[in-house]
């Protein structure tokens, strides 16, 4: 079993930065790949950055190519989303789940994750 908690949200300016962290526990937790998924009000919940089991592998929504970038420390059973030059578009709710599926690649499917943060605010402000 997988737990995921994320943390690191809040309020910033646009233009400012943010990093979230999502802190994972459970043996396996070094077998899956992990996404980063945000979800606005009254908007579905959009695939944001992925990253493959041992980080060889990443991917990124087009929205935030070059702005965010996913990473993770697999000794600290950590996953962290560094988000710069934030927009308020990027304002969500910001989960992070994990896949055993098939974690040599971070799929974009919801489906495909089998365990879920809680999910952490991020507001972006003018």
């Amino acid at each position: 079993q997988v737990q995921l908690v994320e943390s690191g949200g809040g309020l910033v300016q646009a233009g400012g930065s943010l990093r979230l962290s999502c802190a994972a526990s459970g043996r396996t937790f070094r077998s899956t790949a992990v996404g980063w998924f945000r979800q606005a009000p009254e908007k579905e919940r959009e695939f944001v950055a992925g990253i493959s089991w041992n980080g060889a592998s990443t991917r990124y929504a087009d929205a935030v190519k070059g702005r965010f970038t996913v990473s993770r420390d697999n000794a600290k059973n950590m996953v962290y989303l560094q988000m710069n030059s934030l927009k308020l578009e990027d304002t969500a709710v910001y989960a992070c789940a994990a896949t055993q599926s098939a974690p040599w690649e971070p799929t974009t499917t919801v489906s495909q994750y089998d365990y879920w943060g809680q999910g952490t605010q991020v507001t972006v402000s003018s």
